[in-house]
């Protein structure tokens, strides 16, 4: 996904840029994503929802110092009945419409395959809807190319960036199944109707993702391999994690939570699967459902602004300051480990310290063996340039 700044105003496009008419959207207001939820006291006693079933309420995992296991059942096999906030889910028809976001700028090179790879699948009913920031590429080129497809809708105008390209997208759709699907990437074929297959299979599945391809920008294959078991401490932990071009969901979370948070805006992806997870039973499966494209105008390059949206998501968040303490502390170690992960200052001391911090934040997270690593990097990285220097190790 092309970089754009999420603050800044688009220019207006010139005539000769953008030719003919495009076509308005209705907007819509989302809710604040800070105040979806109803604040819960931590005190044990007051205002959890009692025992039900013989399942421990969630005063008792708090007063008791909840084991994992107790918190992952808690945070990801309750019923809404269990869970007060956990958003009501009806029954999926026979054939539910699968609608398709794909927020777009500047992505005329990869935007075709991106289009073709949903058409081509096997799966109807589809609705996609190519929200295009008024590229001056040949995007609009391409999306002229396809005619009067009635199942793709799109329009180019000046917009604020992707958040609101997104929130746009979202405005508009009427299927039963949401995606978002970014203008470089690709699904992998039957895709969709693996997703639809899983939501009619488990009627209480919100939040549904898979594994994703790395390709490069002439789409080479460049790596493949399983993301880790969903859970919510997992997800927190950096231990797994739900790519967006593998990820589905159920259109009545988007109702109840809104859209994407423009306050973070490098981040807006990863805070609405959080707070889906707090209110919806996630499954992640083991099959690779897409193709995530790998090029340098990516905005995952802006490793400071990701870090620092990222713990601003965390120390935001109403469910994870309302949640019980293993979570709480989960999230704060989560933070300090996607500083090693998106290092803005590229320095292995650093990557060490905050390791460290992880370590200190949650017991579960401390990685001795990834700290020494880190610290003695440097040297390593010097000692392999005095070997290339002066010749040693080379066979004769």
């Amino acid at each position: 996904m092309t970089i754009r700044p999420s603050n800044q105003a688009t220019r207006p496009l010139q005539a000769d840029e953008i030719p003919g008419e495009t076509i308005a959207f209705q907007r819509i207001s989302f809710p604040d994503p800070r105040a979806a939820s109803t604040p819960v006291s931590l005190n044990a006693g007051s205002d959890f929802p009692p025992a039900v079933c013989g399942f421990p309420s969630v005063a008792d995992l708090v007063r008791d110092r909840a084991s994992s296991d107790e918190l992952r059942i808690l945070t990801n096999s309750a019923t809404k009945d269990r869970y007060p906030r956990w958003v009501p889910l009806p029954p999926l028809g026979g054939n539910p419409t699968v609608s398709i976001v794909v927020p777009s700028f500047n992505q005329g090179r990869y935007i075709r395959a991106t289009i073709d790879s949903i058409l081509s699948q096997s799966y109807r009913p589809l609705q996609i809807i190519v929200v295009d920031g008024g590229s001056c590429d040949e995007t609009v080129s391409v999306l002229r190319s396809y005619g009067e497809i009635p199942e793709l809708e799109w329009t180019s105008e000046p917009d604020k960036g992707v958040v609101d390209a997104v929130n746009k997208g979202f405005a508009r759709v009427r299927g039963q199944i949401v995606a978002i699907q970014s203008s470089d990437d690709c699904y992998l074929p039957d895709a969709i109707r693996r997703a639809v297959d899983e939501f009619q299979d488990d009627q209480h599945l919100g939040l549904l993702y898979g594994d994703t391809i790395k390709i490069d920008a002439d789409g080479r294959e460049l790596s493949r391999h399983r993301i880790g078991p969903y859970s919510l401490l997992n997800l927190l932990r950096i231990r797994t994690w739900i790519p967006q071009p593998s990820a589905f969901f159920r259109r009545e979370l988007l109702d109840a939570l809104g859209g994407w948070n423009d306050r973070i805006p490098y981040a807006p992806d990863t805070d609405l699967w959080l707070r889906m997870a707090f209110r919806t039973q996630v499954k992640k499966i083991d099959v690779f459902l897409s193709q995530r494209r790998l090029h340098g105008e990516q905005r995952d390059t802006q490793a400071a602004r990701i870090s620092r949206d990222f713990a601003l998501m965390i120390e935001q968040s109403p469910d994870i300051a309302n949640a019980p303490r293993e979570i709480r502390r989960a999230a704060q170690a989560g933070k300090h480990l996607m500083r090693v992960r998106y290092n803005p200052t590229e320095s292995d001391w650093y990557a060490a310290w905050c390791l460290m911090r992880a370590g200190w934040a949650d017991r579960a997270c401390l990685d001795a063996k990834g700290i020494v690593r880190q610290l003695f990097m440097p040297v390593r990285r010097k000692l392999s340039f005095v070997k290339r220097r002066f010749g040693m190790g080379r066979h004769t």
